[in-house]
């Protein structure tokens, strides 16, 4: 684990955010000066496979962060202390320090990167009534998990149903049927989003098949040919690992990125170059494209990126998202009402953030947000079409 760097991500009160104090769970910590603060832990991955997005993540909350307190830290004379925490995308370390935060009178979790992490932090937050702001972890079992789970990114849900909204663009605003072809490898990852699939664009009229590859297998030519001769309408690609570059390359040369529609998800900025001379084929759904839109917030985020010599990137929406959720916590709550009254200030907020407007539905706590579709223009990408927030929000749940 990373040392634990306590800042208040904002120049301006660095040095009073450096001195710690411990509280119990639901009340504002006070310094030596006698100022009130609230104490936030980031705990997300810096370090292991999920690492790149953990950074985009604290790099959207610290411009976020900024942001919403005018660049002081503080919110209505509240210092919003923040203490940094790497979790490695390992279950057991991201529950242990959301034990260890809640134990030192943190009000407010935020993040993690890996499902696996945010699922197992969820109850710790429940059982410890602390506010728990999920993000970039997309898994839809954090929707409606308990009262003091909410989260600031987006789910596997609306990923699918972006695509389902593809397909009826596609069809001419049509039923949504068609043949759609899931194009995965044979593990835990891919038949996961051949359930979302079938869930989703299923249940929409399309009949779905699936076609899963040996995670091993190198020669992906039989995988693509199996595609093709399912003539499908659309083709669902979910895949990861080190095969990405020569699946793509295959699908291309055995004319299956031109007999079909073929849509996967937007990856961060370094996995561009992935799809070779395939992309100018390829239609993506996308949580977010860097640039894409011109609300506030975004213009604020790209102002602090270039002030740092950074670049927006997928998850830069989520960090930023969290930062302005808790501000919006703090600023309804007041130093010293609670965690309940947090709880209470995010249901139905509704605001304007970096993709554009959000709102936290206050039965389940789903955020839902627009969705985009894109292309590639040359090497970057560029939206093709937004989709409107409710069109992909996921069916409304109970919180249990």
């Amino acid at each position: 684990m990373r040392p634990t760097a306590t800042t208040s991500l904002a120049a301006a009160v660095v040095a009073a955010a450096l001195a710690t104090s411990c509280s119990s769970p639901g009340t504002a910590a006070s310094g030596g000066d006698g100022a009130q603060k609230v104490q936030v832990a980031l705990i997300t991955s810096t370090s292991g496979p999920l690492a790149s997005y953990g950074e985009q993540y604290l790099q959207g909350f610290e411009a976020g962060l900024d942001h919403a307190t005018g660049g002081t830290g503080k919110i209505d004379g509240v210092t919003i202390e923040v203490s940094r925490y790497d979790d490695a995308g390992d279950p057991a370390k991201g529950v242990s320090l959301a034990k260890k935060s809640a134990g030192r009178g943190a009000e407010i979790i935020a993040g993690t990167a890996a499902s696996g992490v945010a699922t197992q932090i969820a109850p710790v937050a429940a059982q410890n009534k602390v506010l728990y702001i999920s993000g970039p972890a997309a898994t839809d079992v954090l929707t409606a998990a308990n009262r003091y789970t909410f989260r600031s990114g987006r789910q596997t849900f609306q990923d699918v149903a972006t695509a389902q909204q593809i397909l009826l663009r596609q069809k001419g605003g049509g039923s949504g049927g068609g043949k759609v072809v899931v194009l995965a490898q044979d593990n835990a990852f891919g038949q996961a989003n051949v359930a979302a699939v079938e869930s989703v664009l299923g249940r929409g009229g399309a009949t779905v098949t699936p076609v899963l590859a040996p995670p091993s297998a190198t020669d992906l030519t039989p995988t693509a040919t199996k595609v093709k001769a399912a003539e499908p309408d659309m083709v669902f690609v979910a895949w990861a690992g080190d095969t990405a570059r020569s699946m793509w390359t295959t699908l291309d040369q055995q004319g299956v990125l031109d007999a079909a529609t073929v849509v996967t998800g937007l990856d961060s900025r370094a996995a561009y170059p992935v799809f070779g001379r395939a992309r100018d084929k390829v239609t993506l759904l996308a949580h977010y494209v860097p640039g894409a839109t011109d609300t506030p917030e975004a213009k604020a985020a790209e102002e602090y990126f270039a002030r740092k010599g950074w670049k927006t990137d997928l998850f830069t929406p989520d960090g930023f998202n969290a930062a302005q959720m808790v501000a919006r916590a703090v600023r309804e709550a007041g130093a010293d009402g609670g965690t309940d009254a947090m709880v209470k200030a995010l249901e139905g907020f509704t605001f304007s953030g970096v993709k554009g407007v959000n709102t936290v539905r206050p039965g389940d706590h789903a955020l839902v947000q627009p969705m985009f579709q894109a292309a590639f223009e040359g090497d970057e990408p560029s939206v093709v079409h937004t989709v409107d927030p409710q069109d992909a929000a996921p069916a409304e749940k109970r919180i249990g």
